[in-house]
């Protein structure tokens, strides 16, 4: 079976954590509500700057902000195209101010991928 993921790193400041997982949680339920297979989001535990790359560098991490790594599983492209049609025009979404979301989504990260080896 060859899935689909779309992956996320987020810069939270971590005065924003409890608001960010709330938000998590409510958009977690939406999106599984739309035929998503799974969706997680997971703090940063053991991430430190690299000497070239990493994942605090890639969001342009700022002191006072952890970072959130976090994907969504679908059955194809094609699934996830519906279900973020489906999601995007859910009430959670079609309303939320992008100014009051507990993060930078400026610096936010995502993209989608194919599957490779599952196991």
């Amino acid at each position: 079976m060859s899935l689909y993921v779309d992956g996320f790193l987020t810069p939270v400041p971590k005065s924003k954590v409890a608001a960010y997982r709330s938000l998590a949680r409510r958009a977690g339920k939406v999106w599984m509500k739309h035929g998503a297979l799974a969706y997680h989001e997971c703090i940063a535990d053991d991430v430190k700057p690299g000497k070239w790359t990493s994942f605090p560098q890639a969001v342009k991490l700022k002191p006072g902000e952890v970072v959130w790594f976090s994907w969504i599983v679908y059955r194809s492209r094609r699934h996830r195209d519906q279900v973020n049609g489906k999601v995007m025009k859910d009430p959670l979404f079609a309303g939320m101010d992008p100014k009051k979301i507990p993060f930078d989504g400026r610096r936010l990260v995502f993209g989608g991928f194919k599957s490779q080896v599952s196991m």
